[in-house]
């Protein structure tokens, strides 16, 4: 499940918990809502600690200043060939 579950979830409960008034026999909505907050919650950080994890930081690019190009001779003697 992800995020998006995870906030549904809260939501759902909410709704259960605060905006209802019906009454079932055998059940208890406002208790109903109050696990799925709980569980969406739980979701929450459980995904969030996950996500942070997969993050990877990664080092900015720190450019060359002043290096010159280098430019090899390939006369047959300097690159270990024909020694």
């Amino acid at each position: 499940m992800g995020l998006g579950g995870c906030i549904i979830l809260i939501a759902a409960g909410a709704i259960l918990t605060f905006a209802t008034d019906w009454d079932m026999e055998g059940v208890n909505l406002d208790l109903v809502g109050i696990i799925l907050m709980i569980v969406g919650l739980i979701g929450v950080t459980t995904f969030s600690s996950i996500a942070r994890r997969r993050r990877v930081v990664v080092p900015p690019a720190t450019p060359v200043v002043g290096e010159e190009p280098h430019h090899h001779r390939r006369d047959g003697y300097s690159d270990g060939y024909g020694v």
